[in-house]
């Protein structure tokens, strides 16, 4: 991260005011670095939950062990904080955040199976539910970020075509193709999806109140499903994406078709998620090489 105003003043602020020694000092420096570098490699138009958890998952597949990714976060987190509480920046995008858990050598992704304890969780026979299966069929099937899935709007849609709409990094347009699970589901949400609305909105996911659904509802959203499925890993909306990408790959879909789909300007980025299933490689390797 380059060397401006604002985080030497961190920096000096850690020091002198909060007392950490030099070498947490230069520790919190090397994190700020390494996601500078993250920031400049991915060009983000702008830094939001979704950059944090897409660093955790470049740290994660850089071979970062857990406890230097949990301190990472932690100077992310707090250099934001303090550009907030001294007026050099707005309100920290992670404010709202929910804390989660960094373990593992390579990131989480979840098994088909899990993705189906999931999908049922909601109850059908209330609007939330209908609501809330199509919000996380949409998150499996596209790929999206959360802040891709909350800014969409109804006409993004186009379920004649199995197509939806979204603006990604730099407000760059891409569409993405809808499997017919995620089809039928946004088609019953539709149909019940004026009984949330309390006056005129162009958004499609709304929440009891009418209202736009925020990238920190559909955060409590998935979170309150996960709790209620019983699966034990740390459950977050991102983790949709990274299944979605790891699933494609798995199935040999090509990387640049899996590229478009996520929205990545670099195919590097992609690449990462062909190391996920190396377990699996690994299985297959042990059974049929001869030297197995």
């Amino acid at each position: 991260m380059e060397e401006n105003a604002g985080l030497k003043s961190f920096l000096n602020f850690l020091q002198y005011e909060k007392g950490l020694s030099e070498n947490t000092v230069s520790a919190y420096t090397s994190d700020l670095n390494l996601f500078g570098v993250f920031l400049e490699k991915t060009k983000p138009a702008d830094v939001s939950e979704d950059t944090l958890v897409d660093f955790i998952f470049y740290m994660k597949t850089s071979g970062h062990i857990s406890r230097s990714i949990a301190r990472a976060l932690v100077a992310v987190k707090g250099y934001y904080r303090f550009l907030a509480m001294t007026g050099k920046a707005g309100k920290s995008p992670f404010e709202e955040m929910d804390s989660f858990r960094v373990k593992g050598s390579m990131p989480e992704v979840l098994a088909a199976s899990e993705i189906e304890k999931l999908l049922e969780g909601p109850d059908l026979s209330k609007k939330e539910g209908i609501r809330d299966r199509a919000v996380m069929e949409l998150l499996y099937s596209a790929g999206l970020r959360v802040s891709e899935l909350a800014g969409l709007e109804l006409t993004d849609l186009n379920l004649e075509e199995k197509i939806v709409r979204c603006y990604g990094k730099g407000s760059k347009e891409r569409l993405v193709p809808l499997g017919d699970y995620a089809v039928d589901a946004l088609a019953a949400y539709i149909d019940i999806r004026r009984e949330f609305m309390k006056q005129f909105s162009q958004h499609l996911f709304l929440t009891r109140l009418g209202k736009k659904f925020t990238r920190a509802g559909i955060w409590k959203l998935v979170k309150g499903y996960a709790k209620k499925s019983g699966i034990t890993k740390d459950i977050y909306p991102h983790i949709f994406r990274h299944s979605f990408a790891t699933h494609l790959l798995a199935g040999g879909a090509d990387l640049r078709s899996v590229q478009e789909m996520l929205g990545h300007s670099d195919i590097s980025t992609t690449q990462i998620y062909t190391h996920v299933d190396r377990s699996g490689l690994k299985k297959i390797h042990k059974q049929f090489h001869p030297r197995g």
